[in-house]
């Protein structure tokens, strides 16, 4: 019986050894969850897309996850200043700026764009959010309905056939001189002060086309103000379904215009794990995706290594067009 007693607290801890390994390890896959609100810095025009984004994400992220996000608009230079802001903030989480293809890759590609900070030193990508594809629109006039068509009508006019743009190294740009190449035609760029007055030319007949995201110009579009060419997708857009997939027809004319999220440098990966897991979450939700793709915007939910990865290949392949038309910022 003594034996027996001594041995009861031996037999006891090695019945509970696989118990505490268990909980052990609960303990350290335990997912990094905000225990106050994170302020999203938004780093353009109130309304905008980016804006509109992150406010539908962050009433999903409440609802499905109960977590706060507090919007603060700091829009300018690119979307540098919210991101110069973010990465001078603790790497604690809780503040994050817009982090778009155009800030993170295209800026980058475009000599003469002053960037004040180092983007991949500086800042930890977070996650993608959402993305949407271009639309290419034509004048209400325009004696062509199709790829074969501008391509035919680019090359009567012997490179003067105008696109537009919302100023030199934006995406219309860019955009615009991607479509020219793929098609092997020149093409004049006539640059505006914003998306809004380029637009307006192109529906008023004094420019013959313009790429821009698909929800800013669907409304010009059904009023027959804007003809409709296609989408810069091998697929519709939910959006748009009536506008044919380009990338279809021409691969090289697939463009992904997404949006993210970054914070600051020393972001610890448990953190940045744990923020990618409420936002993937909450990208979903059912209503939230719905209300995104109201406004033209798919979910995008990717994360680590994988949105590095895309930040990578997009740089590159935007740095290919500037360079092929010897584009600059300034």
């Amino acid at each position: 019986m003594p034996e027996d007693n001594a041995r009861t607290p031996r037999r006891t801890l090695l019945a509970a050894a696989p118990l505490m390994f268990t909980v052990g390890s609960a303990r350290a896959q335990a997912v990094w969850t905000p225990q106050q609100p994170i302020r999203i810095l938004i780093g353009y025009a109130p309304g905008g897309a980016v804006d509109i984004l992150v406010r539908i994400v962050a009433e999903g992220l409440q609802r499905v996850r109960g977590i706060s996000v507090i919007p603060e608009i700091r829009s300018g230079a690119y979307g540098f200043i919210a991101a110069q802001t973010a990465a001078r903030a603790a790497p604690d989480g809780y503040t994050l700026a817009s982090a778009i293809m155009g800030m993170m890759c295209v800026a980058p590609a475009i000599p003469g764009i002053p960037i004040p900070l180092d983007l991949d030193r500086d800042l930890t990508p977070v996650t993608a959010l959402a993305g949407t594809p271009m639309a290419l629109v034509a004048r209400p006039d325009a004696p062509f309905s199709d790829l074969e068509g501008l391509a035919a009508f680019a090359r009567s006019r012997n490179g003067a056939a105008t696109y537009s743009s919302a100023g030199n190294g934006s995406i219309n740009h860019l955009g615009g001189a991607l479509i020219a190449g793929a098609l092997g035609v020149q093409m004049t760029h006539v640059s505006y002060r914003g998306g809004a007055p380029a637009a307006l030319d192109v529906s008023a007949g004094r420019i013959d086309i313009m790429v821009a995201n698909v929800a800013e110009v669907a409304p010009a579009i059904r009023a027959g103000q804007l003809k409709g060419i296609g989408v810069t997708a091998k697929e519709t857009s939910p959006l748009m379904p009536e506008l044919p997939p380009l990338a279809g027809r021409l691969p090289a004319l697939e463009i992904n215009n997404w949006f993210g999220l970054a914070g600051p440098a020393g972001l610890p990966k448990e953190i940045r794990d744990g923020l990618a897991a409420a936002f993937a979450a909450t990208l979903a939700d059912p209503q939230t995706a719905r209300t995104l793709v109201e406004r033209g915007l798919l979910p995008l939910s990717e994360s680590g290594a994988v949105f590095e990865e895309r930040i990578k290949r997009d740089r590159e392949a935007w740095r290919r067009v500037v360079q092929a038309n010897n584009i600059r910022g300034d």
